[in-house]
């Protein structure tokens, strides 16, 4: 993969590498920024806007990371920026979170937890808090190393393994609840 991608970067055909980044990874931006978002035709717009956001910087990629991870910073970047927006916090209509039924886990929610087919882990992964789920789904469905996720992340490493650790702890407290 990363080697189309090079050699589209090679060719400083802005239009030809950002096609081919979104076909290499915009599912996986979709699911990452439907971790954020918990609102499917949300996290599609917020994606159309990372790949703008993305085809607008290409010049200030320097090459110092895999592209892969630049964009998930991007992408990562994005959401934050979302959630702590006027408009999400004024406009946008989240509905009541507390009241997600098993029933209503979509497709794009199953495809984020991938392989994990227990309705009550995915409810109870996606009622954590924001630090929690990302570096939770970050390790276990991106299977990102600690030291990638902590530069993703702009903290320390200790910071994501304590996060990982208290995710766990909380999940395990949620699910026996249930």
């Amino acid at each position: 993969m990363e080697e189309i991608l090079t050699a589209a970067f090679e060719t400083e055909d802005k239009e030809v590498l950002l096609d081919e980044l979104m076909k290499l990874y915009g599912q996986e931006v979709l699911q990452l920024v439907y971790s954020y978002v918990k609102d499917k035709t949300l996290a599609e717009d917020l994606t159309q806007d990372i790949f703008v956001k993305c085809y607008k910087s290409l010049d200030t990629f320097n090459g110092k990371s895999k592209l892969k991870t630049w964009l998930w910073r991007i992408a990562m970047n994005h959401c934050k920026d979302f959630l702590r927006s006027w408009y999400n916090k004024n406009v946008v209509f989240n509905g009541d979170k507390e009241h997600i039924s098993n029933a209503s886990i979509s497709k794009v929610e199953e495809a984020v937890l991938q392989k994990d087919e227990d309705d009550q882990l995915i409810h109870s992964i996606m009622m954590l808090p924001m630090k929690y789920r990302e570096v939770i789904y970050l390790f276990y469905y991106e299977e990102l190393p600690i030291k990638e996720i902590a530069d993703l992340t702009g903290t320390g490493e200790n910071t994501v393994k304590t996060r990982l650790r208290r995710a766990k702890e909380l999940l395990k407290v949620k699910l026996e609840e249930s």
